[in-house]
């Protein structure tokens, strides 16, 4: 990621340079996210330069798995794009920003639940680009704003084996492997699947992960039998005060996300679900905070000894009465048997 931000300078100058004299290759719009209430859904997706990706095996080896990463993080965003997005028979215009990113609301209140909920991205030609196809159409993801119960939950070092304290170890673990052959914890599918009620509470997936690792992420979560939901990484906004904290930092897209869920399901309680590797019991401290009595539970990984400091924190959301109550297992066995105890996982899982 970090040598995508320093680069950017250059390939946003290459990319507009191509589209004004005509050389950019097919273009493609991919949809990341269609989700909402039963008043409005979020849309996000991306407009970039077609390329060549094979599709991730069990069988595929190291230099073949990393020649896949090279032609992720090679391709090139197009800005100033115009996009358009259409919905039960209502259509807007996005256009691109300087990451090739559209994202907005779609404001379409549902009497009823649709029978064919999807939703259309169509590029729109113009000169110096080229659509590889006309439209794409996905299926929309629309709950209640009411639905009792919904689950916010870490990717990485929470559900995905990925050392993210370990620079190089991630490192390799991203480019070395694809998404057959990247790790979850043990039991992480089987506690998922209890926690959704075998569908009926949605899972919404936060990460510092950028978009560039959209499709990895998606195929693990599907080849691995995890609960779908949207996906919501890391937008690459990139100015000279986080060029050098990519992939660290305070994560404050994370909390912003949560926030966003938040007020989009004002009715909904939330099961917090991360790790102690990197900022996640802070973040989710926070949360308790900013929005009392809207968070059910928190799980915590440990997967590395909290210093004092953060530890005294937790201790106190975990001493203040008013709070949920915040648990901290080593494995996914642990959390699996707390949840029964506790009745948020019923029946056989």
């Amino acid at each position: 990621m970090i040598i995508r931000l320093i680069s950017f300078p250059f390939r946003y100058g290459l990319s507009r340079l191509k589209k004004a004299i005509g050389k950019m290759g097919k273009v493609k719009i991919e949809p990341l996210y269609a989700f909402g209430n039963e008043n409005k859904i979020l849309i996000k997706g991306r407009v970039i330069e077609s390329y060549r990706q094979s599709k991730p095996s069990p069988k595929k080896n190291y230099f073949q798995n990393i020649l896949a990463a090279i032609r992720r993080y090679a391709g090139s965003s197009v800005a100033q794009a115009k996009v358009k997005v259409s919905y039960l028979g209502r259509s807007e215009i996005f256009e691109s920003d300087s990451e090739g990113v559209i994202g907005g609301t779609i404001n379409k209140r549902l009497t009823e639940s649709a029978a064919d909920d999807t939703i259309t991205f169509k590029l729109l030609p113009e000169e110096g680009i080229e659509p590889e196809r006309e439209k794409i159409t996905i299926h929309v993801l629309r709950f209640n704003s009411n639905h009792h119960m919904g689950i916010i939950s870490d990717i990485d070092d929470t559900i995905l084996i990925s050392h993210a304290t370990r620079i190089g170890k991630k490192l390799w673990l991203s480019i070395s492997k694809n998404a057959y052959t990247r790790r979850p914890f043990p039991g992480v599918s089987k506690f998922y699947h209890g926690l959704s009620g075998n569908g009926k509470n949605p899972f919404f997936y936060v990460s510092s992960s950028d978009w560039n690792l959209f499709d990895m992420i998606r195929d693990f979560l599907n080849y691995r039998n995890i609960p779908k939901g949207p996906l919501l990484l890391n937008d690459l906004h990139v100015n000279l005060r986080n060029i050098w904290k990519s992939g660290g930092g305070s994560h404050q897209h994370k909390l912003e996300k949560i926030e966003m869920l938040m007020e989009l399901y004002p009715g909904m309680n939330f099961i917090l679900i991360g790790d102690s590797g990197q900022h996640d019991p802070e973040l989710y401290a926070r949360v308790i905070k900013d929005y009392p009595g809207r968070v059910f539970k928190v799980y915590i990984r440990e997967i590395k000894k909290m210093k004092k400091q953060r530890m005294e924190l937790m201790q106190a959301v975990i001493n203040d009465p008013n709070a949920p109550e915040v648990v901290f297992v080593k494995n996914t066995k642990e959390a699996i048997l707390h949840a029964r105890e506790n009745d948020l996982i019923k029946g056989n899982i």
